[in-house]
C-alpha cells in the first residue's frame, strides 16, 4: 500500500474529512515542521541509519509536518545523521507538490539560515523560525512548536514506534502514517469541538495597538526688554 500510494491517499482523504468535520477549510495554508530521532534496532541496516550527535542517538530521524490542529500532512524518515535543514528541502518540496496552497511553515531555529531564502525563492513558502526563549532553562512549551511536539507524543503512544524496527524506510513511514490515521478516524466519530473563544495560553496575544501620545511643544514667550528711558 505504501509503494502504490494508497496509504498516503487514505491519509490525505481522512485529513480533509476531519477538517471539514471541524468546520475548517479542507486545505491548510500553514504547517509546522519538526523532527524526532529514535534508536534503530538491529534489524535496521547500516545504510539507512546514522548517528545524531546532538541527541546522541544511533538510528533514524522522523520528519513531520502538521497543520495548526496537530494533524500530520506528511511523514518522512531518514538516517539520523544529516542536519534537519538538509532533508527539510526534500520535505518542503514534497509539501509544495501535494499541497500547492501552502504559504507558511513554522519551525525551530535548526531550520533557519539559507533554508529560509531557498524556501521563499524556489517554493514560494515563507519559513518562519520560533527560537528558544532567552531565559529558557530546559524544556519549555513554545508558541506554534508545541503543536508538532504534541503530534510526536501521539506517535510514541504506539509502543512499536518507541524504536525503529523496520528494515526499509518505506515500512517505517507506513507505520507512522497508520499511527496518525487512528486519531483521524476517532475525530470523525466525535462531535466537533467548539471553536476556542480565547487564544491558547502558549500562543502570543497581539496587544491592541495604542495611539501614540502627541507631544505638543510650546514655544517659550519672548522676553521684551525695555530701555530705562521708556520707563520714565
Amino acid at each position: 500500500m505504501g509503494a502504490s500510494g494508497v496509504l498516503a491517499r487514505i491519509h490525505a482523504e481522512l485529513h480533509q474529512m476531519v477538517r471539514l468535520h471541524e468546520g475548517l477549510d479542507p486545505r491548510t495554508v500553514a504547517v509546522i515542521l519538526d523532527s524526532q530521532s529514535v534508536k534503530g534496532a538491529e534489524t535496521v541496516g547500516q545504510d539507512t541509519r546514522g548517528f545524531d550527535g546532538g541527541k546522541l542517538i544511533n538510528g533514524r530521524k522522523r520528519h513531520l509536518a502538521v497543520d495548526m490542529r496537530g494533524m500530520a500532512l506528511s511523514v518522512m524518515v531518514t538516517p539520523a545523521l544529516p542536519h534537519d535543514s538538509i532533508p527539510a528541502r526534500d520535505q518542503l518540496f514534497r509539501l509544495r507538490l501535494t499541497h500547492p496552497e501552502l504559504a507558511v511553515a513554522w519551525a525551530d531555529s535548526a531550520y533557519g539560515g539559507t533554508l529560509v531564502n531557498w524556501s521563499h525563492t524556489l517554493l514560494g513558502i515563507t519559513l518562519r523560525t520560533v527560537p528558544r526563549r532567552k531565559d529558557q532553562d530546559g524544556f519549555a512549551v513554545l508558541a506554534k512548536r508545541w503543536r508538532v511536539e504534541r503530534a510526536i507524543s501521539w506517535i510514541m503512544r504506539a509502543r512499536r514506534n518507541v524504536r525503529d524496527y523496520e528494515r526499509l524506510i518505506s515500512h517505517s513511514e507506513a507505520h507512522i502514517t497508520w499511527t496518525f490515521i487512528t486519531p483521524l478516524v476517532r475525530r470523525l466519530t466525535r462531535p466537533p469541538r467548539p471553536p476556542r473563544t480565547s487564544p491558547h495560553p502558549v500562543e502570543p496575544v497581539k496587544a491592541a495597538s495604542k495611539p501614540k501620545p502627541i507631544h505638543i511643544r510650546m514655544q517659550q514667550p519672548q522676553t521684551i526688554r525695555m530701555s530705562p528711558t521708556a520707563l520714565r
